[in-house]
């Protein structure tokens, strides 16, 4: 699965409880067009113990699987998010806008004879 969107929350460095392996996550959320206006929301890990060197607002172009986490909220109550199990998270940089060119000036081509 592949999607687009902005880093939504600085990522942080995490390990896992069974391996004590290093990850980093985050929260990624996808603007959407069309008729479904309404964003989606991600948890990203990319699970991999090297910096992604993503900073909050950046958009990014995720690759991975996509999960389901479950579990109890603090009221007790059962929640769940969407997760990005990821292989790949890559800052895609726009294009800097380029300054229009200059018009040349006028010149008169025709001489007096």
């Amino acid at each position: 699965m592949q999607a687009f969107g902005n880093v939504a929350t600085e990522p942080v460095r995490k390990q896992t409880k069974a391996s004590g392996k290093g990850y980093f996550e985050f929260r990624m959320c996808e603007s959407q067009r069309g008729t479904d206006t309404d964003p989606t929301w991600y948890t990203v890990r990319i699970m991999r113990d090297v910096d992604p060197c993503l900073v909050k607002g950046d958009f990014v172009k995720t690759t991975g699987k996509l999960k389901t986490d479950f579990y109890l909220s603090r009221e007790g109550k059962p929640t769940g998010t969407l997760l990005i199990i990821a292989f790949e998270a890559a800052k895609i940089s726009k294009p800097a806008p380029q300054p229009a060119p200059a018009e040349a000036p006028a010149t008169d081509v025709s001489q007096d004879m």
